[in-house]
């Protein structure tokens, strides 16, 4: 857990996790276009490629004076990031993007839930899960198995992203280690993305979309994560990512066209509620120490 933060940082944090939620699942629904040309495994080599090119930019990967544990981490974050990418690009070829995003939040919510201090903790997962529930309500009735099953392992290493993201942001590797494990993450990807997407990986207009696909989805809304991580612990910051489905209907209906209906409008108030509540819980149980 990170130390007790004050209330300005645990704000900008809160702002730093809105900003990245909103950017990724921006991404997300630019990616779907991408799927026909290139597949999903040639769209998130070609964002992960992309976006470890723009992270290298900002922050130098590091490599030099690291521990045989610290670059341990670094290559156990870059095995988060290539599966949870891939996956979810998988499940998301399948299911429409509020529902594969609902499946995938089966990991941070698994860590908001083992991270938990007190039963009022619970209540706030409670209306998270409730939520979850509300903007899926098709779950095993007229969903495709493998695009659930993708989905659901996507959210499995979402938690470990979670986890790993603390410990190399933290360490002396800093925001160095997110654009080495990217590096590596990339070359991971090369055995399934090169075969999914083939010539048209190298298309320019393919190359302009796949560009702004890691930057919305990848570039920065890891950096902003990273650095909330900083600020928050990974219990609140798993509670307070409940916002990623509401988030991903509202685009949906923006940019796919995917009108909400009134179970999911009472969704997005369960996970505001939730992660708002998570956040005051955290202030309550912090403040004595302040």
């Amino acid at each position: 857990m990170s130390p007790a933060a004050s209330s300005p940082d645990r704000r900008a944090a809160v702002a730093l996790v809105i900003g990245g939620i909103t950017s990724v699942q921006f991404g997300s629904a630019l990616a779907t276009h991408l799927f026909d040309d290139v597949g999903p495994a040639g769209t998130v080599l070609l964002r992960t490629v992309f976006a470890a090119a723009v992270l290298s930019l900002f922050r130098h990967p590091i490599a030099r004076g690291l521990s045989g544990v610290q670059l341990r981490d670094i290559g156990l974050f870059a095995i988060t990031l290539a599966s949870m990418n891939f996956f979810f690009y998988e499940g998301l070829e399948r299911l429409p993007l509020g529902i594969a995003v609902t499946l995938e939040f089966v990991g941070p919510l698994t860590i908001a839930i083992l991270g938990t201090r007190n039963r009022l903790d619970l209540l706030w997962v409670a209306l998270a899960g409730a939520g979850i529930l509300l903007l899926a309500p098709d779950i095993g009735d007229g969903l495709d198995a493998t695009g659930v099953a993708f989905s659901l392992i996507a959210g499995g290493f979402w938690g470990g992203y979670i986890l790993m993201s603390a410990r190399v942001g933290r360490g002396i590797a800093g925001r160095g280690g997110l654009s080495s494990a990217m590096i590596v993450a990339s070359i991971l990807l090369l055995p399934v993305g090169i075969p999914d997407g083939g010539g048209e990986l190298l298309q320019p207009g393919i190359l302009a979309a796949a560009f702004g696909v890691a930057v919305l989805s990848s570039a920065i809304p890891y950096t902003l994560e990273l650095e909330a991580l900083r600020r928050l612990p990974e219990r609140v910051f798993g509670v307070l990512l409940s916002l990623e489905p509401a988030v991903a209907a509202i685009v949906g209906l923006i940019v796919l066209g995917q009108h909400l209906v009134s179970t999911e409008v009472i969704a997005i108030g369960l996970v505001v509620a939730a992660s708002a509540g998570a956040l005051s819980s955290a202030e309550a149980v912090e403040a004595p120490q302040s």
